[in-house]
């Protein structure tokens, strides 16, 4: 740097301890020539500079040049460098502060004003809201007025129509009365105009009447006379020839004897014929549904009672689609059944517990064939309305399950119905003495029939009901795997097999979309979760009733879609029902 730059850097910082006195404001070329800057100089000029005092001026100008002179000139710049930096750097961070404090300051007025928008938007939200609920209410409030104008219109109508037909009764009932009082009139009338001939014809043959009279009375009471006296005769000498003949009176007694004899053996045989007759071939009111050949059965359905004849399962739960666990147990319940009837020991009961539309109906039945039984189905809920007959018809069941030589399995489906605790304030007496002959009947082990209950309730039996079971086994409702199993079942049966029905039905055929079935049964087992059995099947029929109910008779993806949803939507109903 140039000396005339050093002695300007020096006169504008401030001045260093022993140093020069800082130099003036005004430039050096301008303090030199200050007196004649400009030819016209005016007053002003030489008032701004008249007290000037150049001494000053070149004593600085003696410590500049005896300052570069000096060894420390160096140093002096370097420090006046630093002090220079410094001065910058604290200017900048000053800069910074002020520039932080203002994005500060921004910051808050954002965040102010996000606040103060917030409080608006809630405030309009809250504002918005109660006139929507107001307008509701005004909505809800003009409905109801039309619903209280309407039902007090209808409410008109309804008392002027009763007013008028009121009115027309009256009138007819004023007609009727008036008619009748017409009639009656005419009726006495024509009576009073009869009885008045009558008595005046009386009266003028009243001679001739008593004289005929006379006559009819004389020739009748002579001819009892010798009608007693001819049948007295007869009787009295036929008796004494009776009693004169003791041949005549054995006989007489023999015949009556026996005449009363064989009256009452007809009589005796009769009934007996007819109990016989009941048992073998009648089945008891009770007995809904009975495997049992009889012989009215096979008069009016002789074609299932032949198949019955020709038809064997092996397998006790073919077609019925249980957890692995359970179809162990009752595979295990049916071979005990079948070596039991074999070895003619005596049966056990078992209760059939859980959801409905678990297979309890269906195994009961499967049971029964596989085990060579005949099955019996009764409803617990057909007992009540037999009101005191019931006792009767309680007897008459097991009297005819006794006649049978393979033994009955008597599956008694909802049970609770029936068989429900003994307690006065809810069961009447006829329902106490039925349940009291069914314990009586199911006392003790029996070789000719096995109970089996099914019930949804079973917390409700009787106690003593509850002694008489000797294994219960309870139905849940179908895991994912079962229900696609299931899926596959049914859909086969209901779908598949529906167009395997020979050419009387081509035109009826179901049409299948291109689709992957066992994907499709996968995600719909995913998708029912909760379902029974029962609920399963009646989705596969929909999937059948959503096919016959196209055109085309075409059953599409979409279709079985909205049949799982419908069906779904149905059983989240009956929970709320249940609810």
């Amino acid at each position: 740097m140039s000396k005339m730059d050093l002695s300007w850097l020096f006169g504008k910082q401030q001045p260093i301890a022993g140093g020069p006195p800082q130099l003036p404001t005004g430039d050096a070329s301008s303090g030199d020539n200050g007196k004649g800057g400009s030819s016209g100089g005016d007053e002003g000029g030489d008032k701004k500079w008249s007290g000037f005092d150049p001494t000053g001026l070149e004593r600085a100008a003696k410590a500049v040049r005896e300052l570069e002179k000096s060894k420390h000139a160096d140093d002096a710049l370097e420090i006046a460098k630093m002090q220079e930096r410094t001065s910058q750097m604290e200017q900048q961070r000053k800069i910074k502060e002020t520039e932080a404090a203002l994005s500060n300051l921004q910051l808050q007025q954002i965040r102010t004003q996000e606040d103060e928008k917030r409080k608006t938007l809630s405030s309009e939200t809250y504002e918005h809201q109660k006139r929507a609920q107001y307008q509701d209410q005004l909505a809800r409030r003009r409905y109801d007025d039309q619903l209280m104008q309407q039902r007090q219109m209808n409410e008109a109508n309804l008392r002027r129509q009763e007013e008028s037909v009121q009115k027309q009764e009256a009138m007819r009932k004023a007609t009727v009365e008036y008619e009748a009082e017409l009639r009656h009139q005419n009726e006495m009338k024509r009576l009073e105009a009869e009885l008045l001939g009558k008595a005046k014809i009386e009266r003028e043959n009243q001679d001739l009447t008593l004289e005929r009279i006379r006559l009819k009375a004389v020739e009748h009471r002579e001819t009892i006379l010798e009608s007693i006296k001819l049948a007295g005769s007869v009787i009295g000498t036929g008796f004494s020839n009776f009693i004169t003949d003791w041949d005549k009176v054995s006989a007489t007694v023999a015949g009556i004897a026996l005449l009363a004899l064989g009256i009452y053996g007809a009589k005796s045989s009769v009934g007996v014929a007819a109990k016989f007759v009941e048992a073998r071939l009648g089945k008891p009111s009770l007995i809904r549904e009975t495997s049992r050949t009889t012989f009215f059965g096979v008069v009016r359905h002789p074609f299932q009672y032949a198949k019955r004849l020709f038809v064997r399962s092996d397998d006790v739960l073919k077609g019925i689609i249980l957890e692995p666990s359970l179809h162990a147990r009752l595979n295990s319940i049916a071979v005990s059944t079948l070596n039991t009837r074999r070895n003619q020991a005596t049966y056990r009961n078992i209760l059939l517990y859980g959801l409905p539309g678990t297979g309890k109906t269906l195994f009961a039945k499967s049971l029964a064939h596989h085990s060579g039984m005949e099955y019996a189905i009764m409803t617990g809920g057909d007992v009540a309305p037999l009101g005191k007959e019931g006792v009767t018809a309680i007897h008459k069941l097991f009297d005819w399950s006794s006649t049978s030589r393979k033994g009955v399995l008597l599956f008694v489906d909802e049970a609770d119905a029936f068989l429900h605790q003994r307690t006065k304030d809810v069961m009447s007496e006829e329902m106490r003495s039925a349940l009291n002959a069914f314990l009586y009947r199911t006392g003790g082990p029996s070789k000719k029939f096995m109970l089996v209950l099914a019930s949804n309730q079973p917390h409700h039996f009787d106690s003593a009901i509850n002694d008489r079971l000797d294994d219960m086994v309870e139905f849940h409702l179908p895991g994912n795997e079962e229900r696609q199993r299931m899926l596959h079942h049914y859909f086969n049966e209901f779908v598949i097999k529906s167009n395997q029905l020979g050419w009387l039905r081509q035109s009826k055929k179901i049409q299948l979309e291109e689709i992957n079935v066992d994907m499709k049964m996968k995600q719909f087992a995913d998708e029912t979760d909760g379902l029974s059995g029962r609920e399963i099947a009646k989705l596969a029929l929909g999937w059948q009733a959503r096919a016959y109910g196209s055109s085309d008779r075409k059953l599409t993806e979409d279709m079985m879609n909205d049949a799982v949803k419908e069906m779904m939507k149905q059983h989240q109903q009956k929970i709320e029902w249940k609810k």
